[in-house]
């Protein structure tokens, strides 16, 4: 009996340390793009479920799943550099409350947000952090633009690396 919750014991924990690394390497790897999702600043929870993608909040329920309490900071501190202050709060008090690790609660936030409808109406505005690559346009500017050298050939008119 007591080698098998030994065991049993050790199963959790490698499933755990699994679920944290497997997170912590997801959310490493997702920084970027979703740093360029732009949600309204105005945007609540379910509003802003409809923004992310369900990667992410597979991702903050992994990381639940590791850490329980634990990934309360984590989650908070990445969800903010990340832009996605309608997703702090909630992901932090979720992770505060004890024994919710394997119950998926942001994974279910996502579908019902999804399914029911929930939150606002999307604004297309904020779909995207540039336009599509389709209907290049010149966005609009408030001083005059300054022109590269003629050594420099570079075909994307957003790339304001060079101002």
């Amino acid at each position: 009996m007591g080698e098998t919750l030994v065991q049993l014991g050790f199963i959790v924990l490698l499933v755990m340390a699994a679920s944290v690394v497997v997170a912590l390497a997801g959310l490493a790897l997702l920084f970027r793009s979703i740093r360029n999702i732009r949600v309204p600043p105005d945007a609540d929870f379910f509003t802003t479920m409809h923004f992310v993608p369900l990667i992410l909040v597979v991702l903050l329920d992994l990381l639940d799943l590791g850490l329980d309490v634990f990934a309360a900071p984590i989650s908070w501190i990445a969800l903010d550099r990340m832009g996605l202050r309608g997703l702090r709060n909630k992901a932090a008090i979720e992770a505060l409350i004890p024994f919710t690790g394997p119950i998926p609660t942001f994974t279910i936030a996502w579908i019902l947000a999804r399914l029911l409808n929930l939150g606002e109406p999307l604004r297309q505005p904020y779909a995207r952090s540039r336009p599509a690559r389709s209907s290049l346009q010149s966005p609009p500017l408030e001083t005059p633009v300054q022109r590269r050298s003629p050594q420099i050939i570079d075909v994307d008119p957003y790339d304001r690396e060079w101002e």
